[in-house]
Formats: structure tokens, C-alpha cells, sequence
């Protein structure tokens, strides 16, 4: 019996060692955390030291399997960039564009769950843009347009790298249209691209156009100004049909004939004066419309002017041609009416609505202005876009 009191005192006493050597050592770790534990890894797409960060992008950290806490991207004015963190906790990422050529710099913590930490930290530069380029769109916002309706925007200055501005360009339409964007030659020293559907739209279309064109590289150091977006709903289906030689001028609403009126067209004779042949597309319209030309010696106010080309050509009220309205063409390329019918097509015109000029020896082309999409053919347009 006392050999084995013995050998209980002596467990006993080795016990009493081996808690004394845990209290003697390191301070104990905290629940879950383990000698080995690795920091958690912090990624962030602005990477720090960059200094070409697009401002337009995602800006964002990440921290798979730790959680993040007080993340913040700050600009050097102090403000802190709007922000929001994942549900997860294991991302955060910016809700608001930085701007071009600014510094910004991370800070926070992500934490693991064994309670190892990594910071959040470092700074970039967004990139600084040797010029930037304005876009807007020429067609109407949140308007109801005609079939032949194109979605036009136009930079305020040249863009070189077409295929990078055109990817950031999409259309989204309620009713399945193929399309596609078409880079055309501008005046005005930018660029110009138009998107048509290889058909007229189907009415009722409803059709929103987005323009991403912040931070975009759009070539030579140039840069896009801002976003854009665009709304538009494809109304009734109205075409004016207009053979020179018949001298009269038909509007066709939704497949049924609404008009049938004398009309003048372009003097023959004079090919300055024919009006062209091809489709036009309405753009504009005034109840009173000052038309002037060196050339021929005419200063006028003409009442009720539809819009059918920027070459001059209209569809307008012209009292001084009544007597050839309906047998003869005698006009300088506008298609003439009485004034009643030019106030009853007036009132019906939309912007986008068709005009095909048919019987004309001279096509409507690149020279009569800046919307001649559907001068063009399909394929040919197709081959126009940058992304062909």
C-alpha cells in the first residue's frame, strides 16, 4: 500500500512540474489562434505605386477567407471615396468614379480568422490625361422618334483608337434588332459614330443606349469625359414617299396611306438643285425657317419646314410654286406644298422619320451632310464599325 502512495505522489509531483512550465512560458494565444498562422492576403485592383490607375474602373480590395475592417480609400483633400463592403465582409469596393490625376491611399485591416492581420495599405495615382474628350448624343433624350431613327454621338474631339470607344458603347432594346455601330467622316475636326438597325425598327421599340466612356483610353493620350446614356421609344411607323416624277408626295403611317398631295421637287435641269435619292431622315422641324442662298440669290422665311438632309433639303409650305405643285418640279431641292398640306405633314412629323426620295439621277451621299446612314448598304455600313 505505501509503494503505491508512493507512486501517486510521484505522478502527482511531475504533474505540478508540467503546469509549471506552461505558466513560466509564452502568454497563452487567444482562442483559435495558432503558433503557425499565416496573415490573411489583401489584394486590390488600383495597385499601390501605380500611377495610370483608370478612375472609371473597379476599384476595389479583396481579402478571401479574412474579414475587412475600416477600409477606406482617401484622396489627398482628406474626403474619403464612397464605399461598400460585401455582405461576406471579405470585399470592399468604391461606389463613386476617382478622378483623373489624383493621388489616393488605402488603409484598414483585414483579419483572419485566427486573428492574424494584415494592413490595408499603400497609395496610387489615377492616370492624367493629356486631353479629354466631351461625347454627346445628337438624337433627343427620353423622345419618341421615327423608324429610321440613328443613335448619333458625337466627340468634341479626334478619337483614334475607335474599337476602344466603340466597346464601351452597348445597346439595349425591348424588342430583339440587329444593328451595329458605324464610324463616319466628321466636319466638325472630332468623330462621329451612328448606330442603325439594318431595318427600320419595329414600333414600340424601346431602346436605351449606354456611352462608358469615363476613363476609357480613346488614343494620343485622349481620354473620355464622362458617361452617357441615352433613352429613347421607337413610335408609329410613318414613311413619306416621294417620286420626283410623280410630283406628288405620300405618307404612309403603320401600312396605311394618310396623304397623297402635289408636291414640286428639285429642278431637273440644274443638278445642284435635284433633290437627292435615297432614304432621308427627318431631324428637325420650324414653324418658320429663314432659307438662304448666295448662289441662287434667295433670302426667305418659309412656314412649317420638315427636315430631311443637312444639304438644305426640306419639306416645307412654298405659296410662290403653287402652280407647279402637283405637275412640274421647279425647286431648289425642298420639296414643296400648299401651305395646309405642309402644316397637316408638320404636325404628324417626328424626329427619325423616313423620306425616301425615289426618280432622282442624283443619290443622297456623304456631301449632303451628316445623316445619310441609310444611303449606305448593310454590309458595307457593317464593315464601317471599328469592332468589324
Amino acid at each position: 500500500m505505501q509503494g503505491v502512495l508512493a507512486v501517486v505522489a510521484a505522478l502527482v509531483a511531475v504533474a505540478a512540474v508540467v503546469v509549471g512550465c506552461a505558466a513560466a512560458g509564452a502568454t497563452p494565444r487567444s482562442s483559435g489562434t495558432s503558433a503557425s498562422a499565416e496573415p490573411p492576403t489583401v489584394t486590390t485592383t488600383a495597385v499601390p505605386g501605380r500611377t495610370d490607375v483608370d478612375p472609371g474602373g473597379e476599384i476595389s480590395v479583396s481579402a478571401p477567407g479574412a474579414t475587412l475592417r475600416d477600409v477606406a480609400l482617401t484622396g489627398a483633400d482628406g474626403r474619403a471615396i464612397a464605399g461598400a463592403t460585401s455582405p461576406d465582409g471579405h470585399r470592399w469596393a468604391a461606389t463613386e468614379a476617382l478622378g483623373y490625376g489624383k493621388p489616393y491611399t488605402w488603409s484598414g485591416t483585414a483579419v483572419g480568422a485566427d486573428g492574424a492581420v494584415t494592413p490595408v495599405a499603400g497609395g496610387f495615382t489615377t492616370v492624367a490625361p493629356e486631353r479629354v474628350v466631351r461625347a454627346q448624343f445628337a438624337q433627343p433624350d427620353d423622345a419618341t422618334v421615327g423608324v429610321a431613327a440613328p443613335v448619333i454621338i458625337q466627340f468634341d474631339g479626334p478619337v483614334s483608337d475607335k474599337a476602344a470607344a466603340e466597346r464601351a458603347l452597348s445597346i439595349r432594346t425591348s424588342v430583339p434588332t440587329e444593328g451595329s455601330w458605324a464610324w463616319l467622316p466628321d466636319d466638325a475636326l472630332g468623330s462621329r459614330v451612328h448606330w442603325r438597325p439594318k431595318d427600320y425598327w419595329q414600333p414600340g421599340t424601346v431602346v436605351d443606349v449606354s456611352a462608358d466612356l469615363y476613363g476609357v483610353a480613346l488614343g494620343d493620350g485622349a481620354y473620355g469625359r464622362e458617361d452617357l446614356t441615352s433613352h429613347l421609344t421607337v413610335g408609329r411607323s410613318q414613311i413619306v414617299r416621294a417620286d420626283v416624277t410623280s410630283h406628288r408626295m405620300v405618307v404612309i403611317r403603320d401600312g396605311q396611306q394618310v396623304m397623297d398631295v402635289p408636291a414640286s421637287y428639285g429642278l431637273g435641269s440644274d443638278p445642284n438643285r435635284i433633290t437627292r435619292s435615297g432614304v432621308h431622315v427627318v431631324t428637325e422641324k420650324f414653324d418658320n425657317k429663314r432659307m438662304t442662298s448666295a448662289q441662287y440669290g434667295y433670302d426667305l422665311v418659309e412656314h412649317w419646314a420638315v427636315r430631311m438632309s443637312n444639304n438644305g433639303e426640306f419639306i416645307h409650305a412654298n405659296p410662290a410654286s403653287a402652280g407647279a405643285q402637283g405637275s412640274s418640279n421647279v425647286t431648289h431641292g425642298c420639296v414643296n406644298l400648299s401651305t395646309a398640306d405642309a402644316r397637316a405633314y408638320y404636325d404628324t412629323a417626328l424626329y427619325g422619320d423616313p423620306v425616301e426620295v425615289t426618280n432622282s439621277p442624283v443619290a443622297l451621299s456623304a456631301a449632303d451632310g451628316d445623316v445619310y446612314d441609310w444611303a449606305i448598304g448593310w454590309e458595307q455600313w457593317r464593315e464601317m464599325s471599328a469592332l468589324s
